[in-house]
């Protein structure tokens, strides 16, 4: 899915903020990235989104050289990588629907299939009575819950997140995260940059650790007994559909 071979990355003249990044990232897998602040953590999920390009070194994407990518490829490219950022980007003219609804309709899905796909994932991350809101209204946590499920809503073949659960309760944040492993249960590469300890023991999926601008690959952790999901796992997230 992804591969980094010696990768250094700077803004500007700036000293470098990456140094020498190797790792890889396997279809279908789940992994967790840790590190302090400014350890470097965004600047990497920004070369994985291709919103950055590395200033030496090799990174490939969905087996593609990403410095060989024409600008008129990277939106097709961008269209499968689901991105969950710090600032949340939201739309502000658009409601909480309309945010969510934004990348299915690129897609070209139909109103009557986004209506019902974007009410239930709202109703999953706990939504579904702010659906008309405008994001202004909105609280941080409400709007890094729409940020979520925009990123979801089209099941992307890799999910990127930045601190997704760093304004939610610890609820929520649970909740969420068996929203992204159902998402990887249906085969969706998910790397996930976070602050949260308590997260990482539970969930106990590989960790990658960024310090000083040098990426670790920590031990693996045997994987757990499998839990049992106690939320209710929403039609859309399995694409069960009428006629299917």
């Amino acid at each position: 899915m992804i591969r980094f071979e010696n990768v250094g990355m700077r803004y500007g003249a700036g000293p470098e903020v990456l140094r020498d990044v190797t790792f890889q990232l396997e279809p279908g897998s789940f992994s967790f990235l840790t590190g302090p602040s400014g350890a470097g953590k965004s600047s990497l999920l920004k070369l994985m989104y291709l919103a950055h390009r590395p200033s030496r070194g090799l990174v490939t994407l969905f087996d593609r050289d990403t410095s060989t990518i024409h600008r008129k490829a990277l939106p097709t490219l961008r269209r499968k990588i689901g991105v969950v950022f710090q600032d949340f980007r939201l739309m502000e003219h658009m409601s909480t629907f309309d945010n969510v609804a934004l990348p299915l309709r690129v897609k070209g899905v139909s109103e009557d299939r986004l209506k019902k796909h974007v009410t239930e994932l709202l109703a999953w991350v706990g939504l579904k009575d702010q659906i008309n809101a405008k994001p202004a209204t909105l609280s941080g946590g409400q709007q890094q819950r729409v940020s979520i499920a925009r990123a979801v809503i089209s099941r992307p073949k890799l999910l990127l997140a930045d601190e997704p659960t760093g304004n939610v309760d610890d609820e929520i944040a649970v909740r969420l995260l068996y929203l992204f492993e159902e998402l990887n249960r249906m085969g969706t590469t998910v790397m996930i940059a976070t602050h949260n300890q308590s997260l990482i023991d539970r969930f106990q999926h590989p960790v990658f650790h960024l310090e000083n601008g040098e990426l670790t690959a920590l031990d693996p952790i045997q994987p757990p007994q499998p839990e049992e999901n106690p939320f209710f796992v929403n039609e859309m997230m399995h694409g069960r559909e009428e006629g299917q």
